[in-house]
């Protein structure tokens, strides 16, 4: 059977050179970075090149800057607890936007009962923020701003640029989540006025269990998991030496290919949603058409009448591999807060599917992928009460209001879909 991995959101495969360049610290240069002794100083030396790896993906000014954590989530949760409480004499205040990733909205949750407070600033129905309604948000006690990259569930790229203006004026810092961006878009911390940055090198064809945090020398944090003195103080236990060796490689290639990887991934993601919408009906693609405001790798889309996670799970009896929804809350079963905060109908969330790209995806994959989903939804739709229901005039459609019970679309569909 053919496979195709649409899941790249998810995390990527990891590089042969990755891998390769991990595997001695497994084995005959296990030492402990922390150790005086020649393992130790190889270890050393391993972790200040990886170092130096990942501040050049995102031009920060010192390898200094870089901090290495366990992963995307333990990165945002050092920023945000961090910086509150780094910053309480300060202030107690912290903004944020409505569809922030879940690191960030349970981290500032766990703050407010800590006596901080937090404003929530809401986002347009592609899920872009407003640079003023941020600056509005802003108070005498604000001690951090978190607007994230690029959103992880529908793709949207925000306006760090504007933002960053507005908090560099106050004299706030800002943190931007760049987990759904790392190694796809290129960033620059110092162009931006960025103060803290998170990014996953598992999101980008790193391992898992390695993520940075980067920090500007000037942005006062102070550590939350507490022992030893290792990565300046502020991330505490040995570190993890071979994820750390293979993020900064994985990190260099990214720097090399990118151009390529974007070009590609965009031009796949126009065949795709293209395909998609000319062989099903009643489908609506969630967040900016692909271009400019959106990221290339990401496809969110709903297909009305029928539930995501059935289309899923049947898109991977066909061998292809999607999400119903971002992978950190599609357990449980809940409707995507994100689709929720842009305003998308209750069925149309429902009906949410996420189609990641990857840089070795190819166009045979993508017209497979094309030809499969309007099959696999013809055959939801026969088995759907919901479908049947619309088809009688008993119900509207959210995608096309209005044309309740034209079942010329119907039987469009269903041709489609047997081509």
């Amino acid at each position: 059977m053919r496979r195709v991995f649409l899941d790249h959101q998810s995390t990527t495969p990891v590089l042969p050179e990755v891998v390769e360049a991990m595997r001695p610290f497994f084995t005959e240069a296990f030492g402990s970075p922390a150790s005086l002794h020649q393992l130790g100083l190889r270890a050393r030396d391993a972790l200040a090149k990886a170092r130096e790896q990942s501040a050049a993906l995102i031009n920060a000014a010192s390898p200094e800057e870089i901090i290495f954590t366990s992963g995307g989530t333990e990165s945002a949760n050092l920023a945000v607890k961090g910086t509150a409480f780094a910053n309480q004499r300060r202030g107690n205040h912290i903004v944020v936007t409505e569809i922030e990733h879940p690191s960030i909205l349970n981290s500032v949750e766990f703050l407010q009962k800590h006596g901080f407070t937090c404003t929530k600033v809401k986002v347009d129905a592609e899920g872009r923020v407003d640079p003023e309604a941020v600056q509005a948000a802003i108070s005498d006690r604000t001690i951090l701003v978190c607007v994230h990259h690029v959103n992880h569930d529908i793709g949207t790229i925000e306006p760090i640029r504007e933002v960053s203006a507005i908090t560099a004026e106050k004299g706030i810092p800002l943190f931007v989540d760049a987990v759904a961006s790392g190694g796809w878009l290129p960033v620059d911390v110092q162009a931006l006025g960025i103060a803290l940055l998170s990014v996953a090198p598992h999101r980008f064809y790193g391992p898992k269990g390695v993520g940075l945090l980067y920090r500007h020398r000037r942005a006062r944090l102070t550590n939350v998991i507490h022992g030893g003195v290792q990565e300046g103080g502020l991330r505490a236990g040995t570190e993890n030496v071979p994820a750390i060796v293979g993020a900064g490689v994985a990190a260099d290639a990214a720097v090399r290919e990118m151009p390529r990887r974007i070009a590609r991934a965009a031009a796949l993601q126009r065949r795709l949603w293209n395909g998609i919408k000319a062989g099903v009906t009643h489908v609506q693609l969630n967040g900016p058409e692909p271009g400019q405001k959106r990221i290339s790798t990401n496809l969110n889309v709903s297909v009305e009448f029928i539930e995501g996670e059935g289309l899923a799970l049947m898109l991977d009896v066909n061998g292809i591999a999607a999400a119903s929804g971002p992978s950190c809350i599609n357990k449980s079963l809940k409707i995507p807060p994100v689709l929720a905060a842009i305003g998308l109908d209750h069925g149309l969330a429902q009906g949410n599917i996420l189609l990641s790209l990857g840089k070795d995806n190819t166009e045979k994959e993508i017209d497979y992928v094309i030809e499969t989903f309007a099959k696999v939804v013809v055959k939801l739709r026969a088995m759907s009460p919901m479908w049947d229901e619309f088809q009688r005039g008993s119900i509207d459609s959210a995608t096309e209001p209005g044309r309740r019970g034209r079942t010329t679309s119907v039987s469009a569909s269903s041709k489609r879909a047997r081509v």
